[in-house]
């Protein structure tokens, strides 16, 4: 199937159904992907616990490993897409080593063997988040990225909302049996592969001018417009209190959630995330993106407040509704934020930069989490976390409106 070019960004006219069709495509794609992924993770600390034998101290290093293994694949990524000037090889490559390991927990013995597993299976979604990116920002115009992120971001909850009603569905009929749930996600697993393979279609991004060639992985971020630099720190600053959400899980049940609802908490927060998640990028691309971003980082200080201070397990489940509130309002919106301050030859590159920084402060998030858990008391990393959070606001409201880079 031939590459097609980036459309023109300055166009506002609604999105030409053959080009979104890599909108569409990386949507199902992200469903059937998080349907897998989520009938196994709301699943992880029980498994981990119950039948592994694990505490908080190996959940932080689970799950800090895999992110900061995967932050390295989307910088890497990034970096070969732009200079390979080819994506999609990178990002269905991705979509078919993660959806090859999820299944391999139902053979777990020990929580050794979850942790290489969730490693490489990481590693892999790291590995085909710049790529991925970059094509859904090329497939649209400009006056219409944060609905593409959006859309995507949307399909990718609702695989989400799918994986824990489908595990919650499954317990029953297995009998409590969660690796048997593990062996079930392998369905929507391989359909995630044949979509990123057949449907997505090549996009090409801009040549770069002459001399400005990508020289190297950092190379993206030379000449970038300043608020890029202050969502950056921002960024940064907040993942230094982003433990793994496996801490969520784990907080309620040690406020009296019982571990077979866990998918249940899985499911709840989804269905706000997924109903949200494209309205809010359209939003996006109506208002500055920052508003809603500054708004997101807000919500999420307030919920890990609510953490922190909740004395039952009902609180709970009025926070993570909230928790997807926050989700939405951030995920897809900050991607269209950054490729409006990027030109179109150094986007993966940059979108790699990134997700590497988000990735690579999840070991120590996680692993802080864990030991003040441990030292002090369950509610002090939420505390910690929405500390962090509320700084990161400050800086996110000091950072630029600059809009529509082609």
């Amino acid at each position: 199937m031939p590459p097609v070019s980036p459309p023109n960004s300055a166009d506002s006219s609604p999105v030409d159904p053959a080009l979104a069709r890599n909108v569409r495509a990386f949507g199902w794609a992200a469903l059937f992907n998080d349907t897998a992924t989520e009938m196994s993770y709301w699943l992880l600390p029980q498994f981990l616990v119950g039948v592994l034998g694990a505490g908080p101290m190996a959940f932080g290093l689970i799950e800090g490993a895999a992110e900061t293994v995967a932050s390295f694949g989307r910088l890497a990524s990034g970096f070969l897409a732009d200079r390979w000037r080819r994506r999609k090889p990178l990002a269905a490559s991705g979509y078919t080593v993660a959806n090859l390991a999820k299944p391999l927990l139902a053979l777990s013995q020990s929580w050794g063997q979850v942790f290489w597993i969730r490693f490489f299976d990481r590693a892999a979604k790291g590995f085909r988040a710049a790529p991925r990116d970059a094509i859904i920002a090329e497939s649209v115009p400009a006056s219409q990225r944060g609905a593409a992120f959006g859309f995507r971001q949307a399909m990718d909850s609702a695989g989400a909302m799918a994986g824990p009603l489908t595990a919650l569905l499954l317990l029953p009929v297995f009998l409590g049996d969660v690796r048997k749930v593990f062996w079930a996600a392998t369905v929507p697993g391989l359909a995630s592969i044949a979509v990123a393979w057949l449907a997505v279609r090549e996009v090409r991004p801009a040549a770069p001018a002459p001399g400005k060639a990508t020289e190297g992985v950092l190379a993206g971020l030379g000449g970038v417009d300043r608020g890029l630099w202050l969502i950056l720190a921002a960024v940064a600053l907040f993942s230094l209190g982003n433990s793994s959400d496996l801490f969520l899980i784990l907080r309620a049940q040690n406020l009296g959630v019982r571990p077979e609802l866990a998918p249940a908490l899985g499911f709840v927060f989804n269905v706000v995330y997924t109903l949200l998640s494209w309205p809010a990028g359209k939003l996006s691309d109506r208002i500055p993106r920052r508003f809603l971003i500054v708004l997101g980082y807000a919500v999420y200080a307030l919920v890990y407040l609510g953490f922190a201070r909740a004395g039952s397990a009902h609180v709970i489940w009025l926070l993570m509704p909230l928790y997807g509130l926050y989700y939405a309002l951030t995920e897809g919106v900050l991607k269209a934020w950054i490729s409006d301050l990027v030109p179109s030859g150094r986007r993966a590159s940059v979108y790699g930069i990134f997700n590497w920084m988000v990735g690579v402060t999840m070991l120590p998030a996680s692993l802080a989490a864990g030991w003040m858990w441990q030292r002090y008391s369950p509610a002090t990393p939420f505390y910690f976390s929405a500390g962090l959070a509320f700084a990161a606001v400050i800086l996110l409201a000091l950072a630029g409106t600059s809009r529509a880079r082609t």
